[in-house]
């Protein structure tokens, strides 16, 4: 029997040992995932060699339009960070949702275009480098340019996620008149949906912006990156839990940049430095959510200790 065949009939390591664990958990409404899931790091892992070869080699064509249904074997959610930088076509949403299984579930970063106030001078920003983005917090785009084209697939949207990159002063004197404007967009939104917003300015975590989060039930992302206070302090601010749900992101270690990251960790195919604060504040995290019968979306990048998948082995083996 051939090496493809065996795959295709016991399936890849962790669809083996952690899959059945996740999708327990899953049952519960504690969902596992990663951020993003075309990693060639994790071939061999979580991913078959032998279903993505074409004439006896690898076809890293074949992997990129094909894996995501056997990511789905191991995990029952996913996180789609390539929405931030477009809005993706009904085209491509169909052809998303169609190479994987129904069971799949998804939360999806909602475009910058919504969530930047001033664009980066950053050569990806092209002319709009360093000009106001006058669509900002542009509901009537939102919900024509990115929640219309979803509506076909409603039920395997997980959540919808406003990723606010570290404001200036100059953009935002403090948290009261980012709330102000927060509050009235949120107020827009399409209802159906589980909204939830990840803020990179640590001294906005104050009372009046959970409140404006709560009056809206929408969750705050608990969010492990570089500049934020780590994820065990924000789960023991009261006012934080402002959901009848919750999304957290484990990113990055805090102190660390994401280039940094990114250097040291590629490719991605194992763990090189454990975070066990992290990994504790997830545990902490999952089991407040069973305990309050909410469900939990908890999704693991590969940049906060090298492999994703392990990690997410690690947390859910206690």
């Amino acid at each position: 029997m051939s090496n493809l065949s065996l795959f295709e009939e016991d399936g890849s390591p962790a669809s083996r040992s952690l899959g059945p664990r996740l999708r327990e958990l899953a049952a519960g409404r504690i969902y596992f995932g990663t951020s993003s899931w075309k990693y060639e790091g994790w071939l061999g892992q979580v991913y078959s060699p032998g279903r993505y070869e074409t004439r006896g080699r690898f076809s890293k064509k074949k992997f990129n339009e094909s894996c995501l249904a056997e990511y789905a074997e191991t995990f029952p959610v996913v996180c789609g960070d390539f929405s931030f930088y477009q809005f993706p076509s009904n085209e491509y949403w169909s052809r998303l949702f169609h190479s994987a299984p129904s069971s799949l579930l998804y939360a999806f970063k909602v475009p910058e275009d919504i969530t930047v106030k001033t664009f980066p001078t950053h050569a990806r920003y092209g002319a709009r480098g360093g000009r106001e983005n006058e669509n900002f917090l542009n509901s009537g785009l939102f919900e024509r340019a990115f929640v219309k084209p979803l509506e076909p697939f409603r039920e395997q949207v997980a959540a919808l996620i406003f990723e606010f990159g570290a404001f200036s002063r100059k953009s935002y004197e403090g948290v009261a008149p980012f709330t102000e404007d927060l509050d009235r967009f949120l107020g827009t939104l399409p209802d159906g949906l589980r909204y939830s917003v990840e803020v990179r300015n640590p001294e906005f975590l104050a009372p009046e912006y959970f409140e404006c989060l709560r009056s809206h039930n929408v969750s705050h992302v608990f969010n492990a990156w570089a500049r934020m206070p780590e994820l065990g302090s924000q789960i023991a601010i009261p006012e934080a839990f402002t959901a009848d749900f919750t999304v957290a992101r484990a990113l990055l270690k805090r102190g660390r940049g994401y280039e940094n990251a990114v250097k040291l960790f590629q490719p991605y195919d194992r763990i090189q430095e454990p975070q066990p604060k992290v990994r504790g504040a997830l545990r902490d995290l999952a089991s407040r959510a069973r305990a309050n019968s909410q469900p939990a979306f908890v999704f693991v990048n590969n940049r906060l200790e090298g492999n994703a998948p392990d990690t997410i082995a690690a947390v859910v083996e206690e």
